[in-house]
């Protein structure tokens, strides 16, 4: 059948069963879903397990429309070679085995003139299922090839929260159910994890729970809550501090509790001392007034839900502004009750052994560790973001487009083009980085392999069962690393040789959880701790037990610490003892006098669902949100064509003039593919890739830039 072919609705309603499975985009949600499948082997109605208690029926609507991403007429079919120059658009078909083929000589033919180091397999969450994501890590193993330092996503969230806590878990984000308030901050829950509104609005009609957001701009999310607190980009640890000195000073903040369970509260509580509201509130850009509300609020509410997100993540101080905010739930003692404590993570519980399948136990520790969001750097011979070493001269690239996604986009670009770097793109479009390829496969969907699962925003492991049979021209991730490995010499080596299901089998047993066909019968596996261990009513992660209010930054946990031959990154000199604001964001200044924040955008995933006609409609196109009284300022109107830029580009954009930012603030939700923009440059253009202390990561919504009318 014909993979374009209009879905009916005779055809999407007759004679269907109903398959199981789970949503595979990197999202902490990975919700639980029900599939309709039709008499003729296709997907119908995509809809969200009501018999998970986490996904609860509910699903975004992105996903919901699946079929209309499986039957896109522009999926890739076949394998293609480059015809002509890079990024001209000019490809020819070929068979699989002359792709893998050629593909293998040119990595043997780069190993060989500049070492194993000189290949880069590069990959990240385009796909969360564990098989068919990380089997890429066998193969540089196996060959010794460049090694990987995952840096984009998780890493100031992570280890700000794990440098408190000692662990990646937190209490069951179902009891947001069962809270008297929860605070969701940092994330838009509406738009990016929408089962976190699924369980907080239940509490707020079962319970009357109120519902406090903060974030930087009037989103979705914001519009749903009962306050909602907009502060300025970065200024999060002052909110917390402010909250904390309140707590202190009148009376909210458990004593006792932190007598058990925390390091050093009297020092905290000096070092509070001069962190007033008024203090705050000249960074945050919130008032005296509403700093006091929510810190009364929370402060009076035993059961108060932190729900902290990845908005974190993406500012150069989201280390410590993780920290300071998750430090408030312990100030208040709100760990001890159902329904409080503060959440972003459950990674730790799944404990995953992925040994053999990624190969660990003949990686090699001295191989350089290449950051993912410098590629940009990498690239273009960078000396220190090559480590010192070689240059990159091969790729093969799964699950990720950073000529899209990745920060610096004019380095990552001319990297691209380089006419002795070799690259193959295994995708399922012909994205902005499968346009530079030499090389590109075909790869298959979600519901046309076998996968595991792990839902790090809940608690279930979840398994995703083929259940359409793909065209037949496309190709499983496994499927190419099994090829070239076969083909690389190295197909003998442990963890080669087995399919998806006995993967996901030994992953499963060696975890010390049952096997696959008891996961098939079962669908998930709910993972969650007791209350005790969830809620650390045990102690908390460290030797002793006690949440640490003064972390270590430089040597202190983390599920994203940098490996040994690369160790501590960024300026950690500049990290505070204790929870404060720290100001190594790029602050405007009067050359830059706007911060600019590259937020998700509703009915997209990162570059995933752009391709979909129904997600780029509702999104219209590529906008910056600005301010009323800014645009007034700059005599900017809605639907003008405007510049952003600093001293990494340029780029222009249609404005659209929308209240619900601080002055000073700009929005540009995507992410949009280049080619969608006025210039056909994106919105990472304008993105930094220096290393954040003090693990490393990509700071996306920490940019200062200059705007104003364009002049064409």
């Amino acid at each position: 059948m014909n993979v374009a072919t209009p879905i009916t609705e005779k055809t999407a309603i007759s004679r269907t069963t109903v398959g199981h499975t789970v949503c595979p985009h990197d999202c902490p949600s990975a919700c639980a879903l029900d599939v309709d499948l039709t008499a003729d082997g296709r997907i119908g109605r995509v809809r969200g397990s009501a018999d998970n208690t986490y996904t609860a029926g509910v699903i975004c609507a992105k996903v919901a429309r699946y079929s209309e991403r499986i039957y896109h007429p522009g999926r890739l079919m076949v394998p293609k070679r480059r015809k002509g120059r890079k990024g001209e658009g000019g490809w020819q078909d070929l068979s699989w085995e002359a792709a893998l083929d050629e593909i293998a000589d040119a990595f043997v033919k780069a190993e060989a003139k500049h070492g194993s180091e000189a290949v880069w397999p590069y990959f990240y969450a385009g796909t969360m299922g564990q098989v068919q994501r990380d089997s890429i890590e066998r193969l540089r193993h196996a060959k010794k090839y460049s090694g990987f330092f995952g840096t984009i996503c998780t890493n100031m969230a992570w280890t700000g929260y794990v440098m408190g806590t000692g662990a990646l878990r937190g209490p069951d984000p179902r009891e947001m159910a069962k809270s008297d308030c929860v605070v969701i901050w940092g994330t838009n829950a509406v738009s990016t994890q929408v089962n976190v509104m699924t369980h907080a609005v239940k509490a707020r009609k079962e319970r009357g729970a109120k519902i406090v957001v903060i974030d930087i701009y009037d989103n979705p999310t914001m519009k749903q809550a009962d306050m909602a607190l907009t502060v300025r980009p970065g200024t999060d640890a002052a909110l917390a501090c402010a909250v904390m000195h309140i707590a202190f000073r009148d009376g909210y903040a458990d004593r006792d509790y932190m007598e058990k369970y925390a390091d050093d509260p009297a020092g905290l509580e000096r070092h509070l001392a001069a962190k007033t509201p008024e203090w705050a509130s000249a960074i945050t850009g919130l008032s005296v007034e509403e700093i006091e509300t929510f810190a009364k609020l929370v402060g009076t509410t035993k059961k108060s839900f932190f729900r902290l997100g990845y908005g974190f993540a993406r500012q150069r101080n989201g280390t410590v502004a993780m920290h300071a905010a998750l430090s408030i739930a312990t100030v208040l003692g709100s760990w001890q009750y159902e329904g409080g404590g503060a959440f972003h993570n459950n990674g730790e519980i799944f404990r995953l052994d992925k040994s053999e399948l990624m190969g660990s136990s003949y990686a090699d520790p001295d191989i350089r560790q290449l950051d993912q969001s410098q590629i940009g750097r990498v690239l273009t011979g960078d000396a220190e973001a090559l480590r010192y070493g070689g240059p990159v001269t091969a790729m093969l690239i799964q699950n990720t487009n950073p000529m899209n996604v990745a920060p610096e986009q004019r380095l990552v670009r001319r990297g691209f083009l380089r006419d002795d770097l070799f690259v193959a793109v295994h995708e399922q479009f012909m994205t902005d980085t499968a346009d530079v390829a030499d090389i590109v496969l075909p790869a298959t969907m979600f519901l046309e392999h076998d996968d595991i699962y792990r839902a790090g925003g809940q608690q279930h492991i979840l398994l995703g069962p083929k259940l359409v049979e793909p065209p037949p021209t496309v190709r499983t991730n496994l499927f190419v690393i099994e090829e070239l490995a076969r083909r690389l010499g190295v197909d003998h080596y442990q963890g080669f040789g087995m399919n998806e299901r006995e993967h996901i089998d030994r992953i499963l047993k060696d975890s010390r959880w049952p096997g696959v066909d008891v996961l098939e019968r079962e669908k998930w596996i709910d993972a969650q701790p007791d209350f005790e261990t969830a809620h650390y009513i045990k102690g908390f992660g460290y030797p002793d037990g006690k949440f640490r209010f003064r972390p270590d930054w430089a040597n202190g946990p983390s599920p994203d610490k940098p490996p040994r031959n690369v160790g501590p990154l960024g300026p950690i000199g500049e990290l505070p003892v204790f929870p404060d604001q720290v100001d190594v964001i790029e602050v405007a200044d009067e050359a830059h006098p706007f911060r600019l924040a590259t937020s998700p955008a509703r009915s997209f995933l990162n570059s995933s669902f752009s391709e979909t006609k129904s997600s780029y409609e509702r999104e219209g196109r590529p906008e910056v949100m600005i301010e009323p009284s800014d645009a007034r300022r700059l005599d900017i109107a809605d639907g003008d064509v405007v510049r952003l830029g600093n001293q990494r580009g340029e780029i222009r954009l249609h404005a659209r003039i929308v209240p619900g930012a601080r002055p000073g603030v700009l929005i540009a939700e995507g992410l949009w593919p280049n080619g969608k923009h006025l210039d056909g440059e994106g919105i990472n253009v304008l993105t930094g890739a220096d290393a954040v202390a003090p693990y490393g990561g990509a700071a996306f919504h920490d940019n200062k830039v200059w705007l104003r009318k364009d002049a064409e």
